[in-house]
Parts: C-alpha cells; sequence; structure tokens
C-alpha cells in the first residue's frame, strides 16, 4: 500500500483521509434516502392535496343538495298543511249548506203550507163575498194580496233551495278534489321525508340518502383534511433530515479538500 501514499502524506494523515472519504460516502448515501424519502413524501402530499381539493368540492355539492331538499320538503310540507286546511274548510262548508239546505226545505214546506190555507181562505171569501155583500171588500183584498205574497214567498224561497243546493253539489266536488290532494300530498310528503319511526324501511327515504351522503362528505372531507396535515408534517421532517444530511455532507467535503489541500502542503 506503500506505492498508493502521495508524497507528503503520512500513513497517519491518509487513515484520517480515508475515513472522512468513508463518512462522506456515507453521507452521499444518506442524502439520496432523505431526498427520496422527500420525493415520495411530496408526490404522497400532492395527491392528499387533490382528494382534499376533490373533497371539498363534493362536500359544497353535497351541503347545496341538502339544503335543496330541505327547501323542497319545506315547500312539500306547506302543500300538504295547505291542502289538509283546504279540506277540512271544505268539509265544514259542505256540513254548513248542508244544514241550511235543511232549514230552507222546512221553511219552503210551511210557506207552501201556509200559501195553501192563504188561497183556501182567500177563495172562501171571494165565494162568501158573492153571497153576503156586507163583507168587506178591503179584507178580499188583503187576503187575495197575502195570498199572491205567500206564493210568491214560495217560488223565491225555491230559487234559494235550488242556490243552495246547487252551492251544497259544488262544494262537494271541492270536498272529494281537495281530499284526494290532502291524501297525495300526505303520501308524498312521508315518501320523501325521513322516516323516524323505526320501521325496516328507514333510511330509504330520499332525504335520508341525501342527509347520509352529506354526513358522508363531511367525514371524508375531515379525513382529506387530517391526511394533508400529517403529509405536511412528515415532508416537513423530511426536509429537515434532508438538509441535515445536506449540511453533514458539505462540511465533509470541505473537510476533506482541507485535509487534501493541508496534507500536499505539508
Amino acid at each position: 500500500m506503500a506505492d498508493k501514499i502521495r508524497p507528503g502524506i503520512t500513513e497517519k494523515k491518509k487513515a484520517e483521509l480515508d475515513a472522512l472519504t468513508r463518512e462522506i460516502l456515507q453521507a452521499q448515501y444518506d442524502v439520496e434516502q432523505f431526498q427520496s424519502v422527500v420525493t415520495s413524501l411530496t408526490q404522497k402530499s400532492i395527491a392528499c392535496q387533490q382528494v382534499l381539493a376533490y373533497s371539498d368540492d363534493r362536500r359544497g355539492q353535497c351541503h347545496t343538495l341538502k339544503d335543496l331538499m330541505d327547501q323542497l320538503l319545506q315547500t312539500f310540507l306547506n302543500t300538504k298543511d295547505g291542502a289538509h286546511i283546504a279540506y277540512n274548510e271544505t268539509n265544514l262548508a259542505c256540513t254548513k249548506t248542508k244544514a241550511m239546505a235543511t232549514q230552507i226545505k222546512l221553511v219552503v214546506d210551511k210557506l207552501i203550507y201556509s200559501a195553501e190555507k192563504i188561497n183556501k181562505l182567500a177563495n172562501v171569501l171571494i165565494r162568501k163575498k158573492a153571497l153576503n155583500p156586507l163583507i168587506s171588500d178591503d179584507l178580499v183584498a188583503r187576503v187575495v194580496t197575502a195570498g199572491k205574497d205567500a206564493n210568491n214567498a214560495v217560488a223565491l224561497t225555491l230559487i234559494a233551495f235550488k242556490s243552495a243546493f246547487t252551492a251544497r253539489a259544488s262544494i262537494m266536488e271541492l270536498e272529494v278534489l281537495t281530499g284526494f290532494l290532502d291524501l297525495q300530498s300526505s303520501a308524498l310528503y312521508e315518501n320523501i321525508s325521513a322516516d323516524t319511526t323505526g320501521k325496516p324501511e328507514a333510511g330509504k327515504h330520499l332525504t335520508d340518502q341525501i342527509s347520509h351522503a352529506y354526513e358522508q362528505a363531511k367525514l371524508q372531507y375531515e379525513q382529506a383534511q387530517h391526511a394533508v396535515s400529517e403529509t405536511t408534517n412528515q415532508v416537513n421532517t423530511a426536509q429537515g433530515l434532508l438538509s441535515t444530511a445536506q449540511l453533514k455532507l458539505r462540511s465533509l467535503q470541505a473537510a476533506l479538500a482541507a485535509g487534501n489541500a493541508a496534507a500536499l502542503a505539508s
């Protein structure tokens, strides 16, 4: 090995320089390893950032969809409540018109009875008047007028009865329509609203599915956030180790250069 020793370099100095060379090789290996780790973690960090961006976008879409679903559900609820109120109102109106028609019929029956009696009285008075001139003309006229008025009252009341009957028929049709709307709107609301009864079909409602999707999107976003934070810390740690290794390598290289220069100069 003596022929490999350069002039001016002693065995001791050569051993020190060889040791520095070995340390440099190890330091270079360490730098390469840390650089590989940093590169790998950086790529992982980029991928995590992409997942986070996707998760954030999906979370926003699910939140928007959930808001729209809540608004739609409220609209259906308002429709259901309105239909129920309309049905109750028409049902009440139908009951009242039925009672009114019944009362009008009673009045008509009484008016017809009264008109018949008055007309009979008028006929009797007219016949009596023909036989007895002393019967007051004014009395006969009044009774005849009362008969005409009674007949007119019957006619007008019959018109009122017909109008009441027509109104009741229309309200009955409306009652059927509002009743159907009430049932349909309630069924539709129940089909899309969340099931809180604990029945086997729970979770199959549209609101359940959208709420579940939103919760899952939030969970995935939180997991992506955690992954980004953890990966960033790993990159920073690896970058710190790489910087330390690079600094050590440069220091060893500088020490070797200085040792070689000193050995040659001696």
